[in-house]
């Protein structure tokens, strides 16, 4: 039985992992640099240091990494405020956990400006009881330390707690803090090691409500 339900959000309540990819080229073009391979992938579901690490790692140690880091997330400020597109059966899922009272939080890596501008373009601010940035934990996803945050707030235990993601960095995080953890992909499908770590994987949120309607979540 679920008694809270932690969403992350990029790629998995938005369809906002493509548009971030995007954002790398002008960032660095800034510094006159090109993206290097690996790093948008590198970089993915990370915050803060790590971000940081990410670009010294893979652009050298002789780039202004946080000057890098500062404009990426200013051109991403501006994107996102012109809203993304939800993810095919958002709204079902958030109606039917708020029709059966489930407490529910959004815990991602993005800062708090960018998830609160993402929830309200897309109007379902309203059903989250808690924001979880990254900015508030110490360690980035694949630690568990986001979601074992946003479980505390929302006074739930971890195994009764599901957390929905769509990376391997978030399932992994999940499966650390023991959460039941369900994989919606996006851009990649899971590896063995990942389907491994997942309580289920799904192809879509219609499928997860199926699930809760179900009596399986």
């Amino acid at each position: 039985m679920i008694d809270a339900v932690i969403f992350d959000m990029d790629g998995l309540m938005f369809d906002s992992e493509c548009v971030w990819k995007t954002l790398w080229e002008p960032a660095l073009a800034k510094y006159g640099r090109t993206v290097p391979e690996g790093l948008p992938a590198a970089a993915c579901g990370t915050t803060g240091d790590a971000t940081i690490a990410a670009i010294r790692k893979y652009c050298g140690e002789d780039i202004d990494a946080e000057g890098v880091f500062h404009e990426f997330y200013r051109i991403a400020a501006e994107r996102f405020a012109r809203g993304v597109p939800k993810k095919p059966g958002l709204d079902e899922l958030l109606e039917y956990l708020k029709g059966k009272g489930v407490p529910m939080a959004v815990a991602s890596s993005s800062p708090v400006s960018i998830i609160e501008g993402d929830l309200r373009a897309g109007e379902v601010e309203g059903y989250f009881d808690h924001i979880v940035s990254g900015q508030f934990v110490e360690h980035s996803k694949p630690a568990p330390d986001i979601f074992l945050e946003a479980a505390r707030r929302l006074g739930s235990d971890p195994a009764r707690t599901l957390v929905l993601e769509d990376s391997f960095a978030g399932v992994r995080a999940g499966a650390a803090g023991g959460f039941v953890t369900v994989m919606v992909p996006d851009l990649h499908q899971p590896a063995p090691e990942i389907r491994a770590l997942a309580t289920r994987v799904c192809e879509s949120l219609h499928e997860v409500r199926a699930l809760f309607e179900a009596g399986e979540l």
